[in-house]
């Protein structure tokens, strides 16, 4: 029982991250229109800026501080130089020039930082364990970054619902002409969900540098599991990107923590390791299926 709450915990931890990434994202794809393959290179860079500030101040909150500023003011430059150009056209377009921007965020990170993947100790605030029950410890930092989505998440859903901006961005994806016909600035509009999308990717980084590889190309795998988080939430919707995000964490923690045991019983090792290793990565593309076949639109769809 211990080990099956952790890993549901694990899967929290996995899934609030994956809402950071994902709620942008949805929210660039279902009011833009544009398909933004840029996006998991806002959450290298967010990585990359945290570990370098860390390094050099030894301050964990002037590394959250420095994600922040590095993916957001690099989100709005790409969107001021780039992106802003391909909103009336085809989404090849748009894959073409991101995929460009891709590489080139890649060399241009590997330039200014290095090659070398640097080191990101967790800070001595969220170090330790704490006791969740009889022999069940579990590490600060993740249920601190469980916290984190959980904030994100209902600030998010306090911006899109209660407040003037969140009015602007519901109207923008159903009608932006209107939007525009009524005086509001699409194109400001447009900027300000860029960035946002941006700075949820910075803060993705940092809670990710702790705890993964912050590497070149990161960006790159967790952008595949970020969209099929999205096609099962629901393109546009920020519950739905909640929904998705929590559902891809739970199967795929699951997955990898209970699959080995249970080809282990049926196979011997030597096919059932592998086995289980290519079944826990193919899971949550098992799930995206089965949500589509029962609901093509996804679990939320932002225009149900």
């Amino acid at each position: 029982m211990t080990f099956f709450l952790e890993q549901l915990l694990n899967g929290l931890q996995f899934g609030a991250m994956l809402f950071l990434l994902a709620a942008g994202l949805t929210l660039i794809f279902g009011i833009m229109g544009v398909v933004n393959l840029t996006h998991g290179s806002f959450y290298m860079v967010g990585a990359y800026c945290a570990a370098y500030a860390i390094a050099n101040t030894g301050s964990f909150l002037a590394g959250i501080l420095a994600a922040l500023l590095g993916a957001g003011i690099y989100g709005l430059v790409v969107e001021v130089l780039v992106i802003r150009r391909l909103y009336q056209r085809d989404h090849l377009y748009q894959v073409l020039a991101t995929f460009g921007l891709l590489l080139f965020t890649n060399e241009a990170v590997s330039l200014i930082f290095g090659r070398r993947p640097p080191l990101v100790n967790i800070p001595e605030i969220l170090q330790g364990a704490v006791t969740l029950g009889p022999g069940f410890q579990y590490p600060v930092i993740r249920l601190a970054f469980i916290l984190v989505g959980a904030l994100v998440a209902l600030g998010l859903w306090l911006l899109v619902n209660r407040t003037r901006i969140g009015m602007l961005i519901r109207g923008g994806a159903d009608d932006h002409g209107m939007v525009e016909a009524l005086g509001v600035d699409i194109r400001r509009l447009y900027t300000l969900v860029f960035g946002l999308g941006a700075l949820l990717c910075g803060l993705a980084g940092v809670m990710a540098a702790p705890l993964l590889a912050v590497e070149i190309g990161m960006g790159e795998r967790i952008l595949i599991t970020t969209f099929v988080v999205i096609v099962i939430g629901g393109v546009g919707s920020v519950r739905g990107a909640l929904a998705g995000a929590l559902l891809v964490g739970m199967v795929d923690s699951l997955g990898r923590a209970y699959l080995p045991t249970l080809l282990g019983q049926l196979f011997p090792p030597t096919i059932a390791d592998p086995l289980a290793a290519g079944f826990a990565s193919a899971s949550i593309y098992v799930l995206m299926a089965i949500v589509l076949i029962i609901k093509p639109s996804g679990l939320f769809p932002a225009r149900s």
